[in-house]
């Protein structure tokens, strides 16, 4: 006799599937106070997480605070900087990690394959390698990200509900639930 194997359930941090869609809209909402609270939710999120916290929802929280710290007027240009600076150089580390472990491939070529601007990884070289660059340049740095991340990830965890692309172009995908183990490989 067969026995009938029970689906995999997924535990993941959030309550449920409207949990995670306030979230996302919180975080790009464009307004600081909702901005705060959708980040005190991630921070709730990644201290039950841990380690398991998707890395794009990680990404996002790291530049929306940025912009919150930004739109206060409490940093001065210098410490904006530095802040903004951090978030874009984890993104891009993070995001091309996995491929680099398997073979040592140009940042460059790395962020072609998954569609980020090249002056993006540029900007993260000079933040880590060379003179600070300007706050404007930061600043756009992080909407461009944030961009990516929206259309990359989070509209596709939404099942394309919130997208303005083209139905056809997107694929349906799984609840965020199915997908809660979203990591490094996925974004590749």
């Amino acid at each position: 006799a067969r026995k009938r194997l029970k689906p995999l359930r997924t535990v993941v941090a959030w309550r449920g599937r409207a949990e995670w869609d306030q979230v996302m809209v919180g975080l790009y909402c464009g307004d600081s106070r909702l901005q705060q609270d959708a980040l005190d939710r991630v921070s709730a999120w990644k201290s039950r997480y841990g380690p398991k916290m998707p890395l794009a929802v990680d990404s996002t929280a790291e530049l929306i605070r940025c912009k919150v710290l930004d739109s206060s007027g409490r940093l001065k240009s210098h410490e904006l900087i530095l802040s903004y600076g951090l978030a874009l150089v984890r993104f891009v580390n993070l995001i091309t990690e996995r491929k680099q472990k398997t073979a040592s491939i140009p940042l460059r070529q790395l962020a072609r394959e998954v569609d980020i601007p090249v002056w993006v990884v540029d900007l993260r070289h000079e933040l880590t390698h060379g003179k600070l660059p300007r706050l404007a340049l930061c600043r756009k740095g992080c909407d461009v990200v944030l961009e990516w991340l929206r259309k990359m990830y989070w509209n596709r965890q939404l099942g394309n509900n919130l997208c303005e692309e083209d139905e056809d172009e997107e694929e349906e995908q799984e609840e965020v639930e199915a997908n809660a183990d979203l990591d490094g490989d996925a974004w590749e």
